[in-house]
């Protein structure tokens, strides 16, 4: 065959035969898997072409999911080597970390469990068993998967547009976690688990936490909310794609958007009457949350649902406190950091609220994004019966509202909760489907291409992670956004935008990973979403389009 020439640390390597990987980088099994022209790929992988490779380990953001599928393909493993009665499934949950309970009925996780899963996962990583990677045809791999009582795999299958399918093999167990693997166990050295009633946490390295593993904390409120997520979820048999597309195949887009819309309207009508009960004391209404989760028509629809009990709320923007950008605290980058709290005239906003909920007249500021700065907005003055809505990323952020007593705030946390898998043991993403939201959003309305979007996509998160997802604790009410159809919905806006990420990209990871999974999702008319759906606001058509 023609000679080929490989980059690998600066140094050029010339080859007349194919060339796994791991000839290339060698046995340090802290490289996860490497990227071959920018695409990222397994360390079994063969290259006879002209090719610069990159290693990455748990440093780099793009080996977090092969390593913490391989995680998981080990766990669950470990799981049928010592328990093979047992049914158990995975899903992200708090600090980051994946939730492992077992659906067996009457049977509960302990502590001497957790002992025995951590013995065993040890031993099958000294054995440094290979996991092989075989294709078969996706009749095939659906005919294994009934063999093995797997069923939530095998009707998958049915979704799946590739005549094919891969299967991993260890030393006779076989899975498939729908992501790229390392090549043995010997590669998972770093993770941690601990008993987490009613089920057991498994953590692992972060690129963001330099490759090592966070700190574990806890969070129970954010621990209840997806734990509510779960439970309507199942009740509704929305919680995997294979129930969503049974949804939209049987009972019809009408019946499962009107189920779903239902679900927003009861979380709604739950907090007009949490705050009806309380309105006495109640006068400012904090409403946050990160990025994509559907802020805006969420407050205009709790809005008219205070408004149906009488009570006459008014919406105050935060971004209307901005300090001009040369006044603005600066990111690591030297940046004007705008996710900052600080990049928000706090002072002020304490003023004017203080200075509204005691009954004066206030002069309200604007922030004029033409000229970079405020100027004189609508003087307002507020009745004692009437609450104020404020909404932003800072909302709940006790700084922003020191002046006001805390009785007299009621605050609501809101997100999107996915709990969503593939199968029992490939959960989505909890923070994928904002990004989905974010992209398809910023396309429709700010003229901003995909790559746009997710090369902004670390900043936001690092944001997140510094100032919005700690105030979730101290939340009156946690409102889940999810809309379980809006995938379904959100995929023929996405897949477009996804497909156009050219593979020389340094975002095509993340664009082929996004695509992976919306692949599996029915495509579902939109025509029958309401023009008060949280989802309008980002696919288009919202009736409160244009409102303050």
């Amino acid at each position: 065959m023609p000679k080929f020439t490989i980059v690998f640390n600066d140094q050029k390597l010339t080859f007349d035969h194919p060339v796994s990987l791991l000839e290339i980088v060698g046995n340090n099994k802290d490289i996860v898997c490497a990227y071959v022209n920018k695409r990222v790929r397994e360390l079994t992988y063969t290259i006879d072409y002209d090719a610069t490779i990159e290693a990455l380990t748990c440093k780099d953001r793009d080996a977090k999911w092969p390593y913490e599928s391989s995680l998981r393909f080990l766990v669950a493993m470990a799981m049928h080597n010592i328990y093979p009665e047992l049914e158990v499934r995975f899903s992200y949950n708090i600090s980051r970390s994946i939730f492992m309970q077992i659906l067996t009925p009457g049977v509960s996780s302990n502590g001497q469990m957790v002992l025995d899963l951590e013995k065993e996962m040890k031993r099958l990583i000294d054995l440094d068993l290979p996991l092989v990677r075989k294709i078969v045809s996706k009749d095939e791999a659906e005919k294994i998967f009934r063999s093995l009582g797997e069923i939530d795999k095998a009707e998958i299958m049915k979704y799946r547009p590739e005549k094919t399918a891969h299967i991993y093999e260890c030393d006779g167990y076989k899975n498939y976690m729908y992501n790229r693997m390392v090549p043995s166990t010997g590669y998972i050295k770093k993770w941690s688990i601990r008993f987490y009633h009613p089920g057991i946490i498994i953590q692992y390295p972060r690129s963001e936490a330099n490759g090592e593993i966070p700190p574990f904390e806890d969070a129970p409120t954010f621990g209840k909310t997806l734990k509510r997520a779960h439970q309507w979820a199942i009740a509704t048999n929305a919680d995997t794609i294979v129930g969503i597309n049974k949804h939209i195949e049987q009972d019809g887009v009408i019946d499962f958007i009107n189920l779903c819309e239902a679900r927003h309207n009861q979380q709604i009508c739950e907090l007009g009457e949490m705050i009806e009960n309380d309105i006495e004391n109640i006068r400012l209404i904090c409403i946050a949350g990160p990025s994509s989760s559907g802020k805006t028509t969420f407050s205009n629809k709790l809005r008219i649902e205070l408004l149906s009990r009488g009570i006459k709320p008014i919406r105050i923007s935060m971004d209307d406190y901005y300090l001009p950008r040369d006044k603005a605290p600066l990111g690591e980058d030297g940046k004007p950091d705008l996710e900052s709290v600080e990049a928000l005239d706090i002072p002020l906003f304490n003023k004017n609220m203080a200075d509204l909920i005691s009954g004066l007249e206030v002069e309200l500021p604007k922030f004029d994004f033409k000229v970079g700065g405020r100027v004189p907005g609508r003087k307002l003055k507020v009745p004692q019966d009437q609450p104020i809505i404020i909404e932003g990323i800072h909302a709940l952020n006790d700084v922003m509202t020191s002046s006001i007593p805390s009785h007299q705030k009621f605050k609501i946390f809101i997100a999107p909760q996915a709990q969503i898998s593939i199968d029992d043991h490939n959960p989505l993403s909890l923070t994928d489907l904002r990004l989905l939201r974010r992209m398809v959003r910023d396309y429709q309305f700010r003229n901003a291409s995909a790559i746009d979007t997710i090369s902004m996509w670390p900043s936001v998160r690092n944001g997140e992670f510094k100032w919005i997802y700690s105030t979730q604790e101290g939340a009156n009410y946690v409102f889940n956004s999810l809309l379980s159809y809006e995938l379904s919905i959100m995929k023929k806006y996405a897949m477009p935008l996804l497909e156009k990420i050219e593979t020389s990209s340094p975002y095509f990871p993340i664009a082929e990973r996004l695509i992976r999974m919306l692949k599996f999702f029915i495509d579902m008319p939109d025509e029958w979403v309401p023009c008060n759906s949280l989802i309008r606001e980002f696919i288009g058509g919202s009736c409160f389009e244009g409102m303050d």
